[in-house]
């Protein structure tokens, strides 16, 4: 796919105060661990996340988003009135229907005439739909529009330690598929996408490639399962070890397509954002795209997994902090469990 006409005027995050270590939650499976032979300290040495935050108890996902939405706006400098279209990427959502967007178009005060729904394609959400609004945008069906993530991490964690713990049968196995659940995080981000004729920055969304690799739907799957403390709580198991192989061998056949359609080497990116998992993840990912380490922004240490919301929520902390600036271009590579892989091209 290539972009002529879209920019990425401006982001917004929130990322939760209160900072919870991964040897916090460990403490509490000290029961688990106990018959398992497990002691405190795996899973930050086996993942490299350190810590992640929270939301407040009860927080709807739809709360951080719109306070994302509403800062992305206004360093945007746009009036809400001419977004045409929001889109909520998120994993989490504050109910199955309606869509969590058209609650954030309410308490963001869009236009009637703007569309409101969810895209839910895991982690891969947010670069999902950017590139639905970009479309939309190269189409002239609107000039602007929004897309929002918050991940509400908190329920989730809860619910999987208290099933770990309650096992009448434990075993090495189960805990091995359920260890990602407690690397997740929370976190919102949201962006604003733009025709090129009313940007003010002229940072361009230039396009990119995408694959599936859908034989492997099955390495990661989340959702309602008998025996869960709440019956509306999520549980998940996943097989990092081969989701992380099979995901990063279909992230350099995406990267291979994605270079072609920019017209870049390697040597052209200055700066990476990939879906931030976890350490092992990150490093084989970089090795098998032959990218450089120090050109990746890395966030799993103290933010954890957050989801959909992980990668554009490190393209936003990124300039904040002077990591990408004007004039530099950057590879945008989304993977989610499928496995989907989209790359995406910035040229900021």
């Amino acid at each position: 796919m290539k972009f002529h006409h879209v920019c990425i005027e401006a982001l917004g995050h929130v990322v939760p105060e209160r900072v919870v270590r991964s040897d916090e939650l460990e403490r509490q499976l000290r029961p688990l661990y106990g018959r398992l032979g497990r002691s405190v300290g795996r899973l930050e040495f086996m993942t490299g996340v350190r810590e992640r935050r929270f939301w407040p108890n009860g927080t709807p996902p739809s709360a951080p988003a719109s306070v994302a939405g509403t800062r992305a706006i206004a360093a945007a400098g746009i009036e809400p009135e001419i977004i045409g279209c929001v889109v909520n990427a998120s994993v989490c959502r504050d109910f199955l229907e309606p869509s969590t967007a058209v609650i954030v178009h309410r308490k963001l005060g869009l236009s009637a005439q703007a569309l409101a729904f969810d895209v839910s394609n895991a982690c891969l959400g947010f670069l999902n739909g950017l590139a639905i609004v970009a479309n939309m945008i190269e189409l002239d069906q609107i000039r602007c529009g929004l897309v929002v993530s918050a991940e509400c991490a908190e329920a989730f964690i809860e619910n999987t330690i208290a099933t770990l713990v309650g096992d009448n049968e434990p075993s090495s196995r189960r805990l091995k598929a359920a260890f990602p659940s407690l690397t997740i995080g929370s976190g919102a981000v949201a962006a604003v996408v733009v025709h090129e004729a009313i940007s003010r920055n002229g940072h361009r969304l230039l396009g990119g490639s995408f694959a599936t690799a859908s034989q492997h739907w099955e390495l990661c799957r989340g959702g309602p399962h008998s025996g869960v403390v709440d019956e509306n709580a999520w549980s998940m198991e996943t097989d990092a070890e081969k989701l992380k192989i099979e995901g990063c061998k279909l992230a350099a056949k995406a990267w291979d397509h994605g270079r072609e359609q920019l017209g870049w080497s390697n040597g052209d990116v200055d700066r990476v954002f990939c879906h931030q998992v976890g350490e092992a993840h990150r490093r084989l990912l970089l090795e098998t795209l032959d990218l450089p380490v120090d050109k990746d922004f890395e966030t799993f240490s103290f933010l954890g997994n957050t989801g959909s919301a992980s990668l554009p929520l490190g393209l936003a902390l990124g300039i904040k902090g002077g990591f990408l600036v004007p004039g530099q271009k950057a590879a945008l590579l989304g993977i989610g469990s499928g496995i989907n892989c989209l790359c995406l091209g910035l040229d900021w």
